[in-house]
Formats: structure tokens, sequence, C-alpha cells
């Protein structure tokens, strides 16, 4: 006779796996797994520099892996160098923060309100083909040489991806599923705050990854052309190295500009890969 007490120790297996420690050579084996494509990559970019700089072309203006990396470990020897970074990416967080916000707001209103989707959705579209660079001219028009239009420019760069980003998500929420919330009684605000707006986060996610993208990208093109006195950041720095013809000292901006480009696309890749396995979405096989 099976008793109670064996019931209830068959439901507890219930298909759920082992909660138990990780081995640390599992942890160590997917670290490596994860590491070496991007060492490879780096290896091979820096073999095949090696090789043009050896073929002599340039040779008075090209430098090659060796002087570059010295230079940008000098300049990470002093604070002038952390201070340009700190004052970029104070630009880039307040104006993607803004742009997150106008975005979603604009967004939500243009994927529920069909006479407004029919007025500036195309709009929305054409302003995320605009080259970003086309914006800073007219920003120093409207706000002169100030943070403000370097602000400007990110905005306009960021806000129409997270905006098409969330109007996707939303177009792609099941009509079935909206049915069942109003038959649940979810109307107005409820329904956006319990239904819609969690249906549409992956799509919503990738706009912000992208509008992220569009934000550095703009923001990078904004510092090159907006000059504000007695602030030097990453885009200007930039800008003095190439009127010295200073090869070392532009590649070490170069490669600041793709680490962090590297780091916040990583978390953006890792908050997606996070959500996709909450949804059920990633192989567990392929996952461990």
């Amino acid at each position: 006779m099976v008793t109670d007490q064996a019931l209830r120790g068959l439901d507890n297996l219930e298909l759920r796996p082992a909660q138990g420690r990780p081995e640390p050579g599992r942890i160590a084996r997917k670290a490596l797994a994860a590491a070496w494509p991007k060492v490879l990559a780096i290896a091979l970019v820096l073999l095949v520099w090696e090789l043009v700089t050896l073929t002599g072309y340039r040779k008075y203006v090209l430098k090659g892996p060796g002087p570059v990396l010295s230079d940008l470990w000098q300049q990470m020897q002093h604070e002038a160098l952390w201070a340009t970074i700190g004052w970029t990416l104070r630009s880039a967080v307040t104006g993607y923060a803004i742009a997150l916000i106008i975005g979603s707001v604009i967004g939500l209103l243009v994927a529920r309100v069909p006479p407004l989707r029919a007025a500036v959705g195309s709009i929305i579209t054409g302003l995320q083909t605009m080259p970003s660079v086309a914006w800073a001219p007219f920003a120093i028009i409207l706000f002169g040489e100030d943070n403000s239009a370097i602000l400007f420019v990110v905005i306009l760069g960021a806000a129409p991806s997270i905006a098409n980003g969330l109007i996707n998500g939303v177009d792609y929420t099941p009509p079935l599923l909206l049915r069942a919330g109003q038959t649940m009684g979810l109307r107005g605000f409820a329904l956006y705050r319990y239904l819609i707006l969690p249906a549409s986060l992956p799509a919503y996610v990738a706009g912000m990854k992208q509008g992220w993208a569009f934000a550095w990208r703009s923001l990078m093109a904004a510092e090159l052309f907006i000059a504000i006195i007695g602030q030097v950041s990453i885009g200007q720095q930039l800008d003095v190295d190439q009127q010295n013809l200073d090869f070392a000292g532009a590649s070490s901006v170069i490669i600041v500009i793709l680490v962090i480009g590297i780091v916040v696309d990583t978390v953006f890749t890792k908050a997606d890969l996070a959500l996709r396995r909450r949804r059920g979405l990633l192989d567990p096989a392929a996952a461990t």
C-alpha cells in the first residue's frame, strides 16, 4: 500500500532538476567556452594589424599594436583620460535615460491609438534611419555649442528605436491573449500593466538595446562636432588627435570607445538571455 508520505515524495520529484551548487570545473568550462572566441578574434585583429605595419604602408603615420597599446597604458595612468571617459558616460546615460522615457511613452501611445499611428508611425521609422551626424548642425543652431545640443542629438538618435521596439512588441501581442485578459476583467491601465507590457517585453528589450547602440553612435558624432569650452570628451579628444596626426592617440581613443560599447552590449545581452530563460525560450540542454 502506498502511503501519503511516499506520494508526497514522488510529487517532489516532478521533473524538477536538482538544485545543487554548480561544479567549479563546469563553471570554468563555461567561462572558457565564452572567452576563447573573443580572445581569438582579438588575436586575429592584432595579427593583421601587425602584418600591415610590417609592410611599411604609411610607415611615418601608421603605428603597430605595440606603440598603440603602450600609449593607451600611459594614458590610463593619468586622471585626464578617466575624467574624459566620465564626462562622456554622464552624457550617454543622461541622454539615453531621457530617450528611454520619451521613446516608451511615444511607442505606447502610437501602438494603441490608431489615428496617432497613421499620423506619426512612418515618421518614427524615418527618424530612426536619419544619420545622427545630420542632427549636429541643427542642434548647434538651436542650442549653441552646449551640452544641451549633445543631449538633443543623443535623444533623437535613441528614442525612435526604443519606440519602434515597443510598438513591435505590442503589435505581436496575440489577440487571443488580449481577449482572455479582458474576459478576466483587465481594462485600461491594468490591461497594459499586467498583460500588454509583459507580453511585449522581449521586443521592448531588443529596442532598448538597439536604442543604446544608436545613442552611443550619436554621442560620438555630436562630440566630434560640438566642442564645449572647459569640457574634454572622448569625441573631442579624438578630434584633437586627428588634428595632430597622432595615430597612436586616436587608436587608443577608438579602443576605449569600442570597449565601452562591448561592455554595455554585454549587459543588454545578459538581460535578454535572462528574460528568455525566464520565459522558457531557451533550450535547457543548450544553456547548460
